[in-house]
């Protein structure tokens, strides 16, 4: 297999170059951690991996960077993947548990399809879009944006409500910021599964609502292209959605944050 890009590619069949290396075993590079990194992907089936993204470690690109892994574009047979490398300084033993949570929320059609996982190493569908904030100031300039931004919106909202059925707790929806992203296609998609957990009360719901209606600079953009209730109404209707966590009392929260009509039950 050969990938069709110049710049920033690395085939596993071929020597890598050092500041690739230094990528794959960041921040702390040892020659052990690389060879048992690569072996790894090649069990994925991974051939080639493309450096590239807005972020970027020692000049190199890569599309994101946590306290958990490194992100970066990989190639496969069957086409283009996103890659998850554990940092060697993670507070955590493997991808394990991220797996298993991204696993439990594609079961509701959440988040990218997991391909596959190893100790270091998380395989999952590449999503190709842009962070939510910025899709909104792109939208808000176009001549259907308030019907854009409310599909889009309700959508998430309705992904949280999955989420929160199964009792899957993403646990970083209040700080949304680099968690969201929505495709050339308007879908958006939830991401970063790492802090996840079965074992704690869900408020995917809450926390999305807090982000995207009541708190931050993201909440007044949105309040400018969508009328929705009072802020004192959206908290009522989420203390009682909070309670219940009935489709009817969702459908309420939906109304107050404008995205469906109020004679909807």
């Amino acid at each position: 297999m050969r990938v069709n890009l110049k710049l920033h590619v690395s085939y596993l069949d071929m020597p890598l170059k050092e500041k690739y290396a230094r990528i794959i075993c960041y921040p702390q590079y040892s020659l052990k951690y690389l060879e048992e990194r690569l072996r790894e992907m090649r069990s994925l089936g991974v051939k080639a991996l493309c450096f590239s993204g807005d972020k970027k470690i020692g000049g190199v690109p890569i599309l994101g960077k946590g306290c958990v892994g490194i992100v970066v574009p990989a190639y496969m047979d069957v086409g283009r993947a996103a890659l998850k490398i554990r940092r060697t300084d993670a507070d955590r033993e493997s991808m394990r548990h991220e797996a298993e949570m991204l696993r439990i929320a594609n079961s509701v059609n959440v988040g990218p399809r997991l391909l596959g996982f190893t100790r270091n190493i998380l395989l999952m569908e590449f999503v190709e879009g842009m962070p939510l904030l910025e899709w909104i100031e792109k939208v808000q300039c176009e001549s259907d944006s308030v019907e854009k931004a409310r599909k889009v919106l309700r959508e998430i909202l309705e992904q949280c409500r999955r989420l929160d059925e199964i009792g899957l707790d993403h646990g970083e929806l209040s700080r949304a910021i680099g968690h969201i992203i929505v495709d050339y296609k308007d879908n958006p998609w939830i991401l970063d599964f790492e802090t996840a957990s079965v074992r704690r009360r869900v408020s995917n719901v809450t926390s999305i609502c807090h982000f995207l209606f009541l708190n931050g600079g993201i909440a007044s953009l949105i309040t400018k292209l969508i009328c929705h209730g009072a802020r004192e109404k959206l908290i009522l209707a989420l203390r009682r959605y909070k309670r219940s966590l009935s489709r009817r009392t969702f459908n309420e929260v939906l109304r107050k944050c404008g995205l469906i009509d109020q004679s909807i039950e």
